[in-house]
């Protein structure tokens, strides 16, 4: 039996339908994803309905690092004193409006977080830039936190996001 849908890399796929209700989020796919890509600025990941191929939604991850600084307080005790915390950006996340609630979101959500746990670098934290407060609130929903410099700017320790993907 096949799952409804899959997650791949971005390839030679075709973009030009895509469409989640933000002409941002839509154009980076269509133009700027593939470029991003082969840059090594980040990975686009895909979620693709395997019965039509077609894309679904999709997300970004990067590597990066925050200041030790931003993290709240109690976040940074048992930290090492280094300057900056590694972490796995999500860059972009998008799901087209005709599969918009349906749970495909947090489902992209946990790929990522799966996969930055899974890397042989080290990777404190997730991290996201909120588009809006809905992202905001989608985000809140799965235990991000915000920091403090920006609260459209929030984390979750890997650690607690692995202990959220095995509960579900």
């Amino acid at each position: 039996m096949t799952t409804p849908y899959h997650v791949e890399v971005l390839g030679k796929h075709s973009r030009a339908l895509f469409d989640c209700g933000n002409d941002a989020l839509n154009e980076y796919l269509r133009r700027n994803a593939n470029q991003d890509q082969r840059r090594r600025f980040a990975v686009c990941y895909l979620l693709i309905e395997s019965a039509t191929d077609r894309i679904v939604g999709y997300y970004t991850l990067a590597s990066g690092g925050i200041s030790l600084a931003e993290l709240p307080p109690h976040r940074q005790k048992g930290l090492p004193r280094y300057p900056s915390v590694p972490i796995a950006r999500i860059g972009r996340l998008a799901i087209a409006t005709l599969a918009q609630g349906q749970g495909l979101g947090g489902v992209l959500l946990f790929d990522a977080i799966k996969r930055a746990s899974a890397t042989s670098m080290g990777v404190y934290a997730v991290l996201v830039d909120a588009i809006d407060d809905h992202a905001v609130q989608f985000y809140q929903r799965f235990s991000f936190g915000n920091l403090e410099s920006n609260p459209r700017t929030l984390f979750l320790p890997i650690s607690d996001g692995l202990k959220r993907i095995a509960a579900s």
